[in-house]
């Protein structure tokens, strides 16, 4: 295996790795703080249990994108030395 592709695995599995931590933490974290509360507006009014389902969603993403930003900023030197 060429040195390039070696270095593109390893980043590419150190990423794997970062991103499930962080969406399965989410996950449960979403789940035990807000569960009982989003069912709440899901018995009350479902249009607005759809547009907080959905800033939710993008809220996820954007978290993510900047967490995995600031970690991929002190990991990926390391990982490339290796």
């Amino acid at each position: 295996m060429n040195r390039d592709l070696k270095g593109w695995l390893k980043s590419f599995l150190v990423e794997l790795v970062v991103y499930s931590v962080l969406v399965v933490g989410y996950f449960f974290l979403i789940l035990h703080l807000l569960a009982d509360w989003i069912d709440h507006i899901y018995e009350g009014d479902r249009r607005v249990h759809a547009a907080i389902a959905l800033a939710l969603i993008v809220g996820q993403g954007i978290a993510l994108e900047l967490l995995t930003a600031a970690l991929f900023a002190l990991i990926k030197p390391r990982v490339d030395e290796g």
